[in-house]
């Protein structure tokens, strides 16, 4: 091949490659950490501010019954990952640092489907979702990454003597900075570098979850604060309200703002009890928090952002679910849905556009342990958490505080055979792993440091 022609066949491909990213936009998916529903100023937050994640939900739309699909951190980002309830293939437990599970390699990631759309993928912070070399990001989709695999570090160290080091790829790497900070920075470069191909990101803060941990210029900045747990908080997620915000300014720079979808949310609800890493958050007006199926635990933050695309400043009530990222993803990408993936999670697209009010989904449905569910029917919830369980009306009671079990028992039952239903399709649980994540809590509840 002469230069000539070389040169002419390459500037051809280069064509044909730009020609096929046409039309498709980018896609950012930002995940904090244990984020108290009531804890950004978009949900009335009065004791700090959060502008840059704020800004999400005035320039795009917000959801006030945004739901992820399990109340703790590694069952929630499977189910995120996979656009399919994490149930359906046994994972429920939070996996430690060095514990040999993780997420079955049967199932395909978000970042996989992408790739087959021409995006380039990196992820950048918690993963949480194994260790072993076939459960790691370079071996699920991601084309980069950088941050640590397990489900909780130290914020300025490279090296936690408990859960492991940072990692760029495969290998350690040096964390020269307050951890959010350091995350931001790489999704930033990562932004820069991508030139002709679209971009996925996942960038997955592990602010605010434990340790309680921030830099004592946004200490001061929350001296306001009386409680020291709340102080710490307060400073951590006005930490991560700044990186969102680099994140930000950098698309705008790069000229990408309006070509990337943005994706905003909790993993869980804000941990309020022993066993569950609280770190100072509220959830109200929502009853509970982490580790437990009351609206505290599993209702977060949502926020979708799609500037010159999506209406701005628009409140959505219609439920919906983390679950259906996935599938929202793949179809701004160009790509069709298959049945052989079995989603979940619903396209919704529709709802964004204002196309409709209402999906077609019918029920949403959770399982925590032997001893906790949950299913949501139009404006009705049934729930159990432990021995405390109700049906309650959500259109009237957030809170879930009024059990009309009572006048309204064969709709109850009814409910529950539906999630019997559900459940019946599910995979057995791992018994190990669960009993590994119960043993898992415990150690940590009596360090005083929870997981």
């Amino acid at each position: 091949m002469n230069n000539k022609f070389a040169t002419a066949f390459f500037a051809a491909l280069f064509t044909a490659a730009c020609a096929a990213y046409a039309g498709k936009p980018n896609i950012l998916l930002i995940v904090a950490d244990d984020l108290g529903y009531a804890d950004v100023g978009a949900h009335g937050c009065k004791d700090f501010a959060t502008p840059n994640i704020d800004s999400l939900a005035q320039n795009g739309l917000r959801f006030a019954s945004g739901y992820v699909s399990s109340a703790v951190c590694a069952p929630s980002r499977a189910g995120l990952m996979t656009g399919r309830y994490q149930d359906r293939f046994g994972f429920q437990g939070n996996p430690k640092h060095g514990v040999q599970w993780g997420l079955p390699v049967t199932e395909r990631t978000m970042a996989d489907r992408l790739k087959t759309a021409g995006y380039k993928t990196a992820v950048f912070g918690k993963w949480h979702l194994g260790e072993k070399p076939e459960w790691h990001p370079l071996s699920r989709g991601f084309d980069e990454f950088f941050g640590f695999l397990s489900g909780m570090h130290d914020y300025f160290k490279t090296d936690d003597p408990q859960w492991g080091s940072i990692m760029r790829g495969r290998e350690r790497a040096e964390l020269k900075e307050y951890l959010p900070f350091a995350l931001a920075k790489e999704a930033c470069g990562f932004i820069e570098r991508q030139k002709e191909a679209p971009f996925f990101i996942y960038l997955a803060f592990n602010t605010p979850h434990t340790p309680l941990q921030a830099p004592a210029d946004y200490l001061k900045k929350a001296t306001q604060i009386t409680d020291q747990r709340r102080q710490t908080y307060a400073a951590m997620v006005m930490a991560l309200d700044d990186a969102v915000g680099r994140v930000l300014s950098t698309l705008r720079e790069q000229g990408q703002e309006e070509n990337t979808l943005i994706f905003f949310l909790s993993d869980n609800g804000g941990p309020l009890i022993a066993g569950s890493a609280p770190n100072g958050s509220k959830n109200d007006p929502l009853r509970g928090g982490k580790i437990q199926l009351w609206e505290g635990g599993i209702r977060v933050p949502f926020f979708i952002q799609w500037k010159g695309h999506l209406p701005a400043g628009k409140l959505v009530e219609e439920p919906i679910i983390s679950l259906d990222i996935l599938p929202t993803a793949v179809a701004v990408a160009g790509l069709e849905t298959q049945p052989e993936w079995k989603l979940d999670g619903l396209n919704l697209l529709p709802l964004l556009e204002g196309k409709t009010n209402h999906l077609t989904r019918k029920e949403f449905f959770w399982k925590f342990g032997d001893t906790q569910f949950a299913v949501r029917n139009g404006d009705w919830k049934l729930v159990r958490v432990h021995n405390d369980k109700g049906l309650f009306d959500l259109a009237t009671d957030i809170s879930e505080t009024t059990d009309h079990t009572a006048e309204r028992g064969p709709f109850a039952k009814e409910l529950k055979t539906h999630w019997d239903g559900w459940e019946s399709q599910n995979q057995v649980v791992s018994l190990k792993s669960v009993a590994e994540d119960k043993k898992n809590r415990m150690e940590t509840v009596k360090r005083g440091q929870e997981q």
